[in-house]
């Protein structure tokens, strides 16, 4: 698709990576962006001084209040699931597994909620494009972020289900597999962490281009070969990062 001209809704608008990406679609001519966020973190958030940015309050674990912003955002042609949490602890230790259902809610429920009440939008609007900014944990899993991984990965799987329903309405389905971004949700956290601008601009590359798939970071790019060529090697170098662990890969 061409960036230029379109109009673009980004959940998660205000994090470190979506606030790049909104910059990113702004610079390359999307002439509307709804910028999409939970109320306290747009009221904090950076954006570009521009007329074509709209702050849109949503909680994308809120399946009704999506379905009102599909229906108030009629014009959309690009919509990106971005919006994720997360939390550094395993599955096995952790006291309880609310921590790990709150993620399912945002990073696999919300994607879902966006996808479904949006696909008819894109659909009318000519097909568009929709994008489901992964990790490359979705594609193997950390267990310091042992739940944060499971959602991704089940992400993953959907956004491969929504590539087959939707090719028929002909929108175009991108998932996007970066790896450790230099943002406030991976603060604290060691090892070498690519910048958010490079995958915003990778993102709209990928648009343009009209991929499938992109790994975005050398890291990502080593793990998709792992799991190509040996699985078990990538599970045990991933496995080795218990909860606790010091570092995020690099």
């Amino acid at each position: 698709m061409h960036v230029n001209g379109c109009e673009a809704l980004v959940t998660g608008a205000a994090g470190g990576i979506g606030a790049h990406l909104v910059a990113a679609l702004a610079a390359h001519g999307a002439r509307r962006i709804h910028a999409a966020d939970l109320p306290a973190a747009l009221a904090v958030a950076a954006f570009p001084d521009d007329a074509g940015i709209e702050p849109l309050p949503l909680d994308v674990a809120d399946e009704a209040a999506v379905g009102r912003a599909a229906a108030r955002c009629d014009g959309v042609t690009l919509v990106v699931n971005n919006a994720a949490i997360i939390a550094w602890e395993g599955m096995m230790g952790a006291p309880r597994l609310d921590a790990a259902r709150a993620q399912f809610e945002v990073n696999f429920w919300g994607y879902l909620h966006v996808a479904r009440a949006f696909a008819p939008v894109l659909a009318a609007n000519g097909g568009g494009t929709l994008v489901s900014v992964l990790s490359e944990v979705a594609r193997v899993n950390a267990p310091f972020c042992g739940a944060y991984s499971a959602s991704k990965a089940a992400a993953w799987s959907a956004t491969q289900c929504m590539r087959a329903e939707l090719a028929a309405r002909g929108t175009h389905v991108l998932a996007v597999f970066p790896s450790s971004t230099d943002t406030p949700m991976v603060a604290g956290f060691g090892g070498e962490k690519q910048p958010p601008e490079a995958v915003a601009e990778g993102i709209v590359d990928a648009l343009e281009q009209g991929l499938e798939d992109i790994c975005i970071g050398a890291h990502s790019l080593q793990t998709e070969a792992l799991m190509r060529t040996d699985p078990k090697a990538a599970e045990r170098e991933f496995g080795a990062l218990l909860p606790g662990a010091a570092d995020i890969p690099d």
